[in-house]
Formats: C-alpha cells, structure tokens, sequence
C-alpha cells in the first residue's frame, strides 16, 4: 500500500505543472509526451502521417493568467527560446498551416492543430487567462525561455521581462 502511495506521489509531482509566478503575471509550462499529443490527436481523427510528424516535437502546453490590473500583451515573437546556449527555433502557426496544406491535409484536421496552439499574439485583460500549446523542436537539453510582455492599454506601459530555464520537453515512458 505504501508503494501505491509512493508512485501516486511520484506520477502527481512529475505531472505538476512549472511556473513562473510575479506580481503581474502566472505562467504554468506543462510538458507533454508524445503519446499523450498522438493520443489527442488520434481521437481527432489526424491521420497517422500526421501524429508521425507530430510525435517528433516538443509539446509545452502554456497557460498565463494576468494578476495585475492593466493590460498585458503575449507577442511570441518576443520570445526566445534555446537550448544548452543554442537558440531554439519555434515555427510559427503559419509554418504547420502550409506543411498540412502541402502535405493535402484534410482542413478539418489543420482546423483543429491550429485551434490547440497558443495564439501567436494577445491582449489579456485584468484577471484573464489564456492558453494553448507550444510546438518546439525536440530536445533532450534544458530549455531557456526569455520573454517580454508589452503592458498598458498602447503597449505604453513598462515592459515585463521573463527568464526561466526549467522547461523540458516530456518524453514516453519506456
């Protein structure tokens, strides 16, 4: 019973979520395995040619809340991403969007990817929380994120700047 206790234990604080937590902002990273993204997609009919490309990469789902009471912009492109010192590239939603169409992937199925990524920008209001996946290149390294986040109703206000190095990408279990 003990043991029981013990991996009910290890498998919850192995699901637990990393975090990023200031006076303005809450970012919970939740990596997740291949298995789990071809499962989801699975379910959604994507066919196999499509879970194969997708098993290959790196699943952060991401979720920010805004604690503070102005405005805060979320602009991926202010986010930069590496690895052991080397830069990570994210392919932008554009990139899967004309891979699936060049690939004659039923719309339907670009439809759904495209809704389960995390908008490539938003405003988030007092109190607003948002969210979605992040498609990184697979790495078997620590990932380093720097990112900055406009504030303010013009994006006038001063920035928020993000440095947070305990990001991994999930990987099955054997």
């Amino acid at each position: 019973m003990l043991w029981l206790i013990f991996s009910a234990a290890l498998t919850t604080q192995a699901l637990a979520p990393l975090s990023v937590v200031n006076e303005q902002l809450i970012i919970e990273f939740k990596p997740r395995s291949p298995d789990q993204m071809a499962s989801f997609y699975e379910a959604r009919g994507f066919p196999k040619v499509m879970r194969d490309i997708l098993r290959k990469q790196c699943y952060i789902t991401v979720g920010i809340t805004n604690t503070s009471q102005q405005k805060i912009w979320l602009d991926l492109a202010d986010w930069k991403f590496s690895a052991n010192g080397k830069k990570l590239e994210r392919q932008h939603r554009d990139h899967w969007k004309q891979r699936w169409q060049d690939m004659g992937m039923p719309l339907r199925h670009q439809s759904t990817f495209r809704w389960t990524l995390i908008p490539e920008a938003l405003d988030y209001l007092p109190g607003e929380h948002e969210g979605g996946n992040l498609v990184l290149p697979f790495s078997k390294e620590q990932i380093t994120l720097d990112a900055v986040f406009a504030t303010g109703e013009n994006k006038q206000g001063k920035p928020i700047h993000i440095h947070y190095d305990q990001i991994y990408c999930a990987e099955d279990s054997p």
